[in-house]
Parts: C-alpha cells; sequence; structure tokens
C-alpha cells in the first residue's frame, strides 16, 4: 500500500493538524495523525478527544487504506526536506511505514487506523454559514479576553450567541470583557453555546483569508468546515455570566485619544509600576490625559501626557496597564472612545472606525482601587 504527496503541501497539512494534538495524550495512539486514503484523496486527521481537525488533500494512491503515523517524528522530517515528492509505503501485516525521498528512505513504525479514534461526525445539528473575514475577526477580538481559570470552565470558552442574520461572540475573564457583533451571518438559527479557547486558536491559525464557512452545531459539538478541512470541538456545558448586567450604561464622561499613541505610552509608563497589580493611573481634563505610575517598594515612578479630547467631569482613574494595552493592540482603528462614569465602574472602550465595517466592538476594562 503507498500513496505519493509533495512534501511541502504535506507538511503545511499537518502543522495545522498538528495543534489538535495534546501534549500528554490519555492514549499513545493520539500522539499519531490518521492517514486515510480514499479515491486517492489523503484525508489526515488529529484530535486530543475534546478537539478534532481533519484535512483533505489529493495524492497519488495504489489502494484504499488507513494508517496511524507517529506526528513529532514525521513533522521534524518534513521540516528538514526540502520540497520535493515523497512516497509512502505501508506494510499492512506491522504497519511499518517507509518513506522514500530523493536523498534517501526513513523508516517508522505506525499503527492500525482502525484503532484510532472516531472523530464526531455532525448529527441532528443546526446550520449557519458567514464569510471566513467575519469569524477570524470575531475570534481575533475575543479569545484573548478569556478565563484560564478552571474553577470557571465557562468563562475559559467564547460565548456565541446567534440570532438569525446577528452572531454576537463574548469573553471575559471578570477583570475585562468584549462583545463582538456582526450581522454577516446566513441562517434562520437562535440559539447559544460557548466554544472552548483551544479551538478557537486552532481554526485562527487555519481559517483562509475570504472564504465561506459552515457552522453546525447540536448539543454536544460545534462543527466548522471551510476549504478541505474539518474542526469539531466539545462545546462547554454550563450556563455564561449574564454579561449585559456589568456593562455600564449611564457614561456621561467620554475621551478620544489615538490608539497606538495610547497604546505606547501604556506600555513605557507601565515598566514603572508594581509588577503585581499593573496599575496606572489616567488623569483626564479637557484636552490632557496624564498617564502615571508609581512602584513604591523600589521608588520607581513616570508619567506622561498626551493630547485627547474629552467631554464631562475631571476624572482620575486607574487600570491594570497589561489589560488596557492588551485591548489597544487588538483594535485596529487609529482612533479609540473610552466611557466612564465614575472612578470605581468599568470603563467602556470603543474604536472610532473610519467606515463601516459592519462589525460593532465593545470592550469593558474594570478598575483597580487608587493608591493613595
Amino acid at each position: 500500500m503507498k500513496f505519493s504527496i509533495s512534501s511541502s503541501e504535506l507538511l503545511k497539512q499537518i502543522q495545522i493538524a498538528s495543534g489538535a494534538i495534546a501534549p500528554n495524550p490519555v492514549l499513545p495512539i493520539l500522539e499519531d495523525f490518521l492517514f486515510k486514503i480514499e479515491d486517492k484523496k489523503l484525508t489526515i486527521g488529529a484530535t486530543d478527544l475534546e478537539t478534532s481537525i481533519a484535512t483533505t488533500i489529493d495524492v497519488l494512491a495504489d489502494d484504499n487504506f488507513s494508517v496511524a503515523v507517529p506526528a513529532r517524528i514525521l513533522l521534524d522530517t518534513l521540516k528538514a526536506l526540502p520540497p520535493q515528492p515523497i512516497t509512502f509505503t505501508v506494510d499492512d501485516s506491522n504497519w511499518g511505514i517507509e518513506i522514500t525521498s530523493s536523498y534517501g528512505k526513513y523508516k517508522l513504525a505506525g499503527e492500525n487506523g482502525e484503532d484510532f479514534p472516531e472523530i464526531p461526525a455532525p448529527d441532528s445539528v443546526q446550520t449557519v454559514k458567514l464569510n471566513s473575514q467575519y469569524l477570524l475577526d470575531a475570534i481575533n477580538h475575543t479569545v484573548f479576553a478569556t478565563s484560564s481559570d478552571e474553577l470557571r470552565p465557562t468563562m475559559t470558552g467564547v460565548y456565541f450567541q446567534l440570532d438569525m442574520n446577528k452572531l454576537t461572540c463574548v469573553a471575559t475573564d471578570a477583570h475585562k470583557l468584549v462583545k463582538y457583533t456582526t450581522h454577516q451571518l446566513a441562517g434562520e438559527v437562535g440559539t447559544t453555546f460557548i466554544v472552548p479557547k483551544k479551538a478557537l486558536n486552532l481554526l485562527k491559525n487555519a481559517l483562509p483569508a475570504n472564504d465561506g464557512v459552515t457552522m453546525s452545531f447540536n448539543k454536544a459539538n460545534a462543527f466548522f468546515s471551510f476549504g478541505g478541512m474539518s474542526l469539531v470541538c466539545r462545546l462547554i456545558d454550563g450556563r455564561y455570566p449574564d454579561y449585559n448586567a456589568v456593562i455600564p450604561v449611564d457614561n456621561p464622561n467620554n475621551m478620544l485619544a489615538n490608539r497606538a499613541d495610547f497604546q505606547n505610552s501604556l506600555k513605557r509608563i507601565a515598566i514603572y509600576a508594581n509588577k503585581t497589580t499593573n496599575q496606572v493611573v489616567l488623569d483626564i481634563s479637557d484636552k490632557s490625559l496624564t498617564i502615571s505610575a508609581q512602584d513604591l517598594d523600589f521608588s520607581n515612578e513616570a508619567t506622561e501626557q498626551m493630547a485627547c479630547t474629552y467631554e464631562g467631569n475631571a476624572m482620575k482613574i486607574a487600570f491594570n496597564a497589561r489589560f488596557l494595552a492588551e485591548m489597544l493592540g487588538v483594535l485596529s482603528s487609529d482612533e479609540v472612545k473610552m466611557e466612564f462614569s465614575s472612578p470605581s465602574k468599568a470603563g467602556i472602550l470603543t474604536p472610532i472606525e473610519e467606515e463601516d465595517k459592519k462589525r460593532e466592538i465593545l470592550m469593558l476594562v474594570m478598575p483597580v482601587m487608587l493608591n493613595n
């Protein structure tokens, strides 16, 4: 049993699929890729039993068969080979694999593909479609705000809210929150579910720039398919927090500032902040924003002033510089708007878009108590 394929094309596909493989899998065969040949098409599968990726490419093959191929040694071999045609020969008596390149032969021990866990197939699903650019945009703007606290599992994923043609994605770790909305969904579905962070990071690396994505889901899993690739993930079970309850609605104090200048100033000032709290103080008045930080333990302090447009009462409010700089780094607009109600309530950050990008982005960051 054998097949031939371009080494560079295979490397590209298995690098994406390898993201689904866990560092310490519960079963030894989960350290492998599943190679399944059917009608001169190779489907490459990888799974950690929670998240699975399958991608299909054309090959020259003489038979239909499946074999489990050790992932790490295959990846390392292909990375070390210049682009060229290579041939895989599989011995079905012991699942030994021989790879032939223009340089020589490489032998590795495979396993029976029949022993590889089955990747879930869509069953009793609802389906919607959207352009990959909007899904990528939603992931890029939300996944960084998810929590790493396993004691609150619902907050370790992104909350998807589908309402006919509207998709809302929300992520929070209780210190910051991001709500991303787009009306570019095609489907007649109203539902909610929570997608794990790992699956979304894999999607981020695999999604094409401007292509159609089919998104299907049932009570247990979400299925994303695009091009010759599909990703399946087990949904996070649980009730997502009522995020609307924490978004302040009355915010009479509004500041407009250059996004890049604001972010760069925060990064510089944060160097001098207390390393535990990362606290920076924003002192805002008409046309002027003063950003300062101090670390009393080491007698470090820094102050910078920048121009802004401000409407409201003069205010002094403190934030975690890392959170604020991270949120500004995800946005792409030239200018941003920050809204405040009081120094003890969350600040709201939104981009000032130059044109209608068919999306709405709201970011919220909790203040930290001012050091007196």
